[in-house]
């Protein structure tokens, strides 16, 4: 990957590795959302994906997670509108809105850990739906 590429190229114009590189391993995409059907709003919930390692914040099952769960949120520049489902922290939806990495984004600190150190991802605030059938509202998107 060449440096700084998210700002040379458009999200449709990176390879698989600089697109996959984007995610900053927050886990908010893996979460349970509601949307107020009244105004649009999204809330994250705290009710995680079956799949996602909640300790890592990664997905257990990557290759094969739209099989095994349909509801799957597959990016794609192709889609823009479904960036709407993701935090305004995200690399995918800040960049498709023209905006720049944030400060602690993996790619400019060279620590995969520093989304964690930041407090932006869901590490230690969610739960598996696998373990619960309770769940709350983390936070209005």
């Amino acid at each position: 990957m060449s440096d700084a590429f998210w700002k040379l190229k458009s999200l449709a114009e990176m390879n698989q590795a600089e697109w996959e590189s984007l995610c900053d391993g927050c886990a908010l995409c893996c979460v349970q959302k509601l949307e107020d059907e009244d105004n649009g709003d999204i809330y994250f919930t705290d009710l995680a994906c079956r799949l996602l390692d909640t300790a890592s914040c990664r997905c257990s099952n990557y290759a094969s997670r739209m099989k095994e769960v349909p509801d799957c949120l597959q990016l794609s520049a192709s889609e823009p509108e479904m960036f709407r489902w993701l935090p305004a922290s995200c690399a995918y939806r800040r960049l498709a809105e023209g905006k720049s990495l944030p400060e602690w984004h993996p790619l400019l600190t060279g620590d995969p850990e520093s989304v964690h150190k930041a407090g932006i991802s869901v590490r230690g605030k969610v739960v598996s739906e696998t373990e619960t059938d309770r769940w709350t509202v983390l936070r209005k998107l």
